[in-house]
């Protein structure tokens, strides 16, 4: 995708909503990755032991799943220059998977500066799972 360009963008301009899957081989991948292997990542028996429903996302691949939205939309990830967020619930994922939405709207525009803020929201089977998460973008 090509780079977005600054004066194509306005404030309520909206990102999404993307669709994103995870599934428990996406889990395995990422604690391989990552070397998190924490088992309430991988293993149902131990995440119901401790309280969980079942096996959970972790909280940085929900992060760099939303992220990755940002970046595509954003046409480099390199343009990205602030990201955070705050975990609100954790990302529930059955033998059969699940799924994020992630949305977005353009909350300002600094052409001075050359960066816009937006704003995501981000949930699972219904409910929100990162709350104010914002990311601020470079563009030309």
């Amino acid at each position: 995708m090509a780079a977005r360009a600054l004066a194509t963008v306005s404030v309520g301009e909206t990102v999404g909503p993307v669709t994103v899957p995870v599934t428990r081989e996406t889990l395995v991948a990422y604690a391989n990755a990552s070397g998190d292997q924490n088992p309430i990542h991988q293993d149902e028996e131990f995440a119901r032991s401790v309280g969980l429903p079942d096996v959970i996302a972790h909280g940085m691949w929900t992060m760099g799943a939303a992220g990755s939205v940002v970046s595509q939309w954003a046409g480099d990830a390199g343009r990205v220059v602030e990201y955070g967020t705050r975990f609100t619930k954790p990302v529930v994922v059955p033998v059969t998977g699940t799924e994020l939405v992630v949305e977005g709207t353009v909350k300002g525009v600094d052409v001075e500066a050359g960066r816009v803020t937006v704003e995501l929201t981000v949930s699972a089977d219904g409910a929100k799972v990162l709350g104010r998460c914002v990311a601020v973008v470079r563009l030309d």
